[in-house]
């Protein structure tokens, strides 16, 4: 029971640093953001949006009285990173590295929040 806490909290806490690193990078990095979701495909006007639903998300996730919401949660990551991953390969920029690494954290984190009563 304590290994899989373990493996929850350490695959979690390197989850949302990831997620929080992306956050600050749209909020204090716009320019370069704009750069980068034009290049990808997507319209700029996503990226604060995009950054407020990842800050709620993680609050879900963390947060253990939200069972449904945080399902979603899971789900919109899922979802946010599988297509982060599929448009970062789609135009080889290289930055599929990352969007991989945490789908796989996501992955083992949901695998691992039963165990986390």
């Amino acid at each position: 029971m304590k290994r899989n806490k373990i493996i929850f909290y350490i695959a979690t806490v390197l989850l949302s640093v990831i997620v929080l690193f992306s956050v600050w990078m749209y909020i204090f990095k716009h320019d370069m953001i704009v750069g980068s979701f034009t290049h990808l495909g997507y319209p700029p006007y996503l990226i604060y949006p995009y950054a407020g639903l990842k800050l709620l998300g993680l609050f879900a996730i963390w947060n253990p009285n939200f069972n449904v919401i945080k399902e979603w949660a899971y789900s919109a990551f899922f979802f946010a990173f599988v297509l982060a991953l599929s448009s970062h390969l789609m135009v080889n920029d290289g930055g599929h590295t990352v969007a991989l690494m945490a789908l796989v954290l996501l992955i083992i984190s949901y695998i691992f929040k039963q165990t986390n009563k």
